[in-house]
């Protein structure tokens, strides 16, 4: 029995920990929900069932590989969730699917293929972070659920004059009537330091019950 291949897989299997550690680091450090563990785990458990794919035959690899896949999307769409109108963990879902990968091309001995993308996400989560940050200065797009009494006639003229007093762009997504209320979906295009504007015009305005982002 030759013993190389343990010590090869062995090898394999200690890099994609290492890569699943690099990458949780950063979600862990933001409290995000799948952190530095379950990144480690993907990681490995990815590059370990594609080594055990390859040891089960050529038949079987292809299978086994879209089985990660599936798997990885359940674990995926578990960290998705929404929060009023806004929704979360798209990042976190999209680490974890491109970390099963990284996982999986290391089982199949694609080192430079793996550092390379490794350096990517690296890139993408570490250095783009403050350019993610100055586009959301000049630059962000959100969306506001306002309930107002009857069918706020007054608070529509009054949003318009503020948005265009202000220089803002909005766009009405949805409208919806509940009992004698009125629910507006607005998108709201503005840069991030005016959004504190937003929401005190929304608090002061006698019309609007509530609101939520």
């Amino acid at each position: 029995m030759d013993i190389s291949i343990y010590f090869e897989e062995a090898a394999q299997v200690s890099v994609a920990f290492v890569i699943g550690a690099i990458i949780g680091l950063e979600r862990e450090f933001r409290s995000k929900p799948a952190g530095f563990r379950t990144m480690i785990l993907i990681c490995v458990g990815s590059c370990l069932y594609t080594i055990i794919s390859k040891e089960t035959g050529a038949d079987n690899a292809d299978r086994i590989a879209s089985n990660i896949v599936t798997g990885i999307g359940f674990i995926g769409a578990g960290v998705i969730f929404k929060e009023g109108i806004t929704v979360n963990g798209l990042t976190t879902a999209a680490l974890i699917w491109v970390t099963a990968a990284l996982g999986m091309s290391i089982g199949y001995h694609n080192y430079p293929l793996a550092i390379l993308v490794s350096a990517m996400v690296v890139i993408t989560l570490f250095v783009l972070e403050p350019v993610h940050r100055i586009i959301n200065r000049f630059h962000k797009v959100k969306d506001y659920k306002i309930r107002t009494v009857h069918l706020g006639n007054s608070f529509i003229t009054d949003f318009e004059v503020f948005f265009k007093y202000h220089g803002l762009s909005y766009r009405c997504m949805k409208f919806a009537k509940d009992n004698n209320d009125a629910i507006y979906v607005y998108r709201i295009s503005s840069p991030n330091r005016n959004y504190d504007l937003v929401s005190q015009f929304l608090l002061n305005h006698k019309e609007v019950k509530s609101f939520e982002m």
